[in-house]
């Protein structure tokens, strides 16, 4: 049975952030995500998260410096002490907040760098990564992104994270799969979702052109949820998308589903 959770980053944005945890429990959600944590102590997050009911699933690895346009640091050469500080950071917060999948954005491809040096930067901190978050049975994620919107991000589709999955050698380390990223990179949804889902660890959606809600663009969810379900896919679904009015406005598309 397919199982949605609720984004607070990009859902009921109408709110403050923590106002955001009883709006989703009052939607029907049992389960939320977000992309970072880290402006909130802990132990109040946890206390929300218990207040209402709900489970944590997933949050992001720390970039500190998203504000100014970075998209992760995992591939950028000398920078894998922070890299390490932030893995340990995100580690005491999911352990707080009884989070089973953290997610890692790799960044922007650096400049002025040798290929091979990032390559090999990368696949060493996701390594780091995998062997800390299974210490506290965590699940690292991998999120392809999509090249138009997020230029010169460092990876991109689907074939090549699990290129580089593979290339990590590690088994703590499953591939996060974006549907909105994935139509905009590659289409071919319901084939890439049947053929990778033991790959995966984490699905996300939003329809496109737009990123709002499920029945507003382009994308058959219909079929996709079918081909998820029939596919044993036993894990959740983010709604990662920017709501086309009102958040409780546009959630009609969710009651099929409960």
């Amino acid at each position: 049975m397919t199982k949605f959770c609720a984004n607070l980053t990009m859902t009921f944005t109408e709110f403050d952030f923590l106002e955001r945890f009883e709006k989703a429990a009052q939607n029907g959600f049992d389960a939320v995500e977000y992309m970072f944590p880290y402006d909130w102590p802990a132990d109040q997050l946890q206390e929300y998260l218990q207040r209402h009911n709900l489970k944590q699933i997933l949050f992001n690895l720390p970039v500190d410096e998203w504000a100014s346009g970075v998209r992760g640091i995992a591939c950028i050469p000398g920078r894998e002490q922070e890299f390490q500080e932030n893995v340990a950071r995100a580690v005491s917060y999911a352990k707080v907040l009884d989070c089973s999948m953290l997610n890692v954005l790799v960044g922007l491809t650096p400049a002025d760098e040798d290929p091979e040096e990032v390559q090999k930067t990368l696949v060493d901190n996701l390594r780091f990564a995998a062997d800390e978050l299974a210490k506290e049975k965590i699940t690292l994620l991998v999120e392809s992104l999509n090249s138009r919107d997020v230029p010169g991000f460092h990876l991109v589709g689907s074939q090549p994270a699990i290129d580089l999955i593979d290339a990590t050698g590690h088994y703590n380390i499953k591939f996060q799969y974006d549907i909105y990223h994935m139509q905009r990179m590659e289409g071919e949804l319901i084939n890439t979702l049947t053929w990778l889902m033991d790959k995966i660890g984490h699905i996300q959606l939003a329809d496109n052109p737009g990123r709002h809600e499920p029945g507003t663009g382009e994308i058959n969810f219909t079929n996709v949820f079918k081909a998820i379900d029939d596919a044993d896919y036993e894990g959740w679904i983010g709604c990662e998308y920017i709501p086309a009015t009102e958040t409780e406005a546009g959630l009609g598309w969710l009651e099929q589903y409960r």
